[in-house]
């Protein structure tokens, strides 16, 4: 469904040395996975999304995505089957305009009329029926600008907005890192709910190493560019945050071992 085909990207540095990020990456995502991605930084997480967004440019290589190449397609037009929930709770919204408003642009994202059609009395206890499920009070206000929010309603605000379309792709990029555990949990469990419901391919960035297992279907381990680790399914589950330490603390000789296997 999503394809990254023989990667490659560097950057120059402020010293003027060059900076490998891809070396030859490869990754397959099928329809309705769900996919943790950790590993060290530097190791290529956030560029990863930010390839796939369009926001960076690869050296070599193919993205594909239902068999068509998207290269050459702009980031903005990407934003219409490709959604992303930012780290900061004040991404993603606008802070200035109601919470009603911006589900309302949400809802009609790439429908003609724009906002001041999609501003429907009618959809409001839709709406609030949909807010009342997180159970953290936003359902009462629907009026509110969203920079009067907690952190935590502005970011459960975010995942549904980037959600109300049902997109082909959606890119989590430590979206609940800036959260307390309660919240966190109450929007890990949504997201959950909203991927597998809506059958929405995945790809969620996150150092919470219980998470990374407990969510999702399949987990990935980047390291200097590569894909280290690629596990789905039951072995996903058998997994423990001590052995992925264990493999994180170790990655270096593991992915020679990796490549051993692989050749």
């Amino acid at each position: 469904m999503l394809s990254l085909n023989a990667i490659n990207k560097s950057f120059i540095t402020d010293l003027g040395t060059t900076k490998v990020v891809f070396r030859g990456l490869n990754l397959k995502v099928d329809k309705g996975d769900f996919i943790s991605v950790i590993g060290s930084n530097g190791a290529g997480k956030s560029t990863l999304l930010d390839t796939i967004m369009g926001n960076v440019i690869v050296d070599s290589g193919t993205i594909d995505i239902d068999g068509k190449e998207i290269g050459n397609i702009p980031k903005h037009k990407r934003g219409s089957f490709i959604s992303k929930v930012y780290q900061n709770p004040s991404m993603g919204t606008a802070p200035s305009m109601t919470v009603f408003e911006n589900l309302s642009m949400a809802d009609n994202k790439g429908k003609r009329f724009g906002l001041s059609w999609g501003l429907n009395r009618n959809k409001k206890e839709y709406y609030k029926k949909m807010l009342q499920e997180l159970d953290l009070g936003i359902e009462n206000q629907l009026d509110t600008e969203v920079r009067s929010l907690s952190g935590g309603q502005r970011q459960c605000l975010a995942l549904l907005m980037a959600t109300l379309n049902k997109p082909k792709i959606l890119l989590l990029d430590e979206h609940t890192a800036a959260l307390d555990p309660k919240t966190s949990k109450i929007i890990m469990d949504k997201t959950k709910e909203i991927v597998e419901k809506n059958n929405i391919s995945t790809l969620m960035i996150t150092h919470n190493l219980q998470d990374a297992i407990k969510y999702g279907n399949r987990l990935i381990m980047l390291h200097n560019g590569e894909i280290i680790l690629d596990i789905k399914g039951e072995d996903k589950q058998k997994l423990t945050p001590e052995k992925l330490l264990n493999i994180f603390n170790n990655r270096d000789a593991y992915m020679k071992d990796s490549e051993l296997f692989s050749a």
